[in-house]
């Protein structure tokens, strides 16, 4: 089982209960997330990694709003791997087992190999940070990840000067993912970024979510996070890390390249061949609000695509 555990001169007092989890504003007024003894559960039979964090840090990087409902972002979700209803992923991989998980670090660095996730995270601090999360479909949510900063895993790999991308694969099981049985996609999932996008500050590898283990269909044990890129960039449940110098294929791009481009940058004035992206409702609210601009990331990222034509390369 995943262990990753830290030391804390903090007091059992200082734990924040489950429940300030679910609005924003009391979460506020709760004050700082650590523990001494915090073990963080998954849901019932459906997170077998756990992990026992007697400390985790809040990040810089959150938003000040409310957060969503923790049942609707665990019962409403996009993991095609465990089918392709909102409600499916949760229904089927409640015996998803993500006990002796392995990732595999291959491709252009100096340090490759298969480690224990335990391993890969060993001795880096876990991070709570609260982003926006816009899928493609123009509904959105509002979840407080916790995770570890996807570059400073990659630097312990030592990417040589040629690696300009990192390519990202799901676990390839027919018989644990009953989804991968039916050709919706070309299996395994597999996704990719820019090297500049993998190592800004502001992508996570994400190991929990709520104070909780993550949970199966949210992606467990481990899953990628960038705040202002449409949710599907997010892939789940990764075994596999590769450096390379080309751009790698990414699943939806190959299965429909005219609708789903690389970047997948939240733009609301590139609009999906079928609907509109100027939009988006918030999971849990009746009316739709205005998408922002990389997800209202545009301050942090936008550097990254100076003088690119997003439209062009959506």
């Amino acid at each position: 089982m995943l262990k990753i555990i830290k030391q804390s001169s903090c007091k059992e007092s200082d734990i924040t209960p489950e429940s300030i989890y679910q609005k924003r504003r009391q979460f506020m007024k709760a004050g700082s997330v650590v523990g001494a003894s915090l073990f963080l559960n998954g849901l019932s039979a459906q997170a077998n990694a756990s992990i026992a964090i007697n400390k985790f840090n809040k990040s810089a990087y959150k938003v000040d709003e409310e957060l969503t409902d923790y049942k609707d972002a665990t019962r409403y979700n996009n993991f095609y791997e465990f089918g392709t209803g909102k409600s499916d992923p949760a229904r089927n991989a409640t015996e998803f087992d993500t006990d002796n998980w392995t990732i595999e670090v291959a491709g252009l660095c100096n340090k490759p190999g298969v480690m224990r996730l335990e391993d890969m995270v060993d001795g880096l601090d876990v991070e709570e940070r609260i982003y926006r999360h816009r899928c493609v479909e123009a509904w959105s949510m509002v979840i407080p990840w916790l995770g570890i900063p996807l570059g400073k895993i990659l630097q312990r790999y030592e990417p040589t000067s040629s690696a300009k991308y990192v390519a990202f694969t799901t676990l390839l099981d027919k018989k644990r993912m009953p989804g991968q049985q039916r050709p919706v996609l070309d299996w395994p999932y597999v996704e990719g970024l820019r090297m500049d996008e993998a190592m800004h500050p502001l992508t996570l590898m994400a190991i929990g979510m709520y104070g909780k283990t993550m949970p199966n269909q949210n992606g467990a044990p481990i899953r990628l996070v960038v705040p202002w890129k449409y949710g599907f960039k997010g892939i789940k449940s990764i075994v596999k890390i590769e450096f390379t110098e080309q751009q790698p294929p990414t699943t939806w791009n190959l299965a429909n390249p005219r609708e789903y481009g690389f970047y997948s940058n939240v733009n609301p004035k590139v609009s999906h061949p079928r609907w509109t992206q100027a939009r988006e409702r918030r999971i849990g609210d009746f009316f739709k609000r205005k998408t922002l601009m990389f997800n209202g990331y545009a301050d942090e990222v936008a550097s990254l695509y100076s003088g690119m034509d997003l439209k062009k390369n959506f």
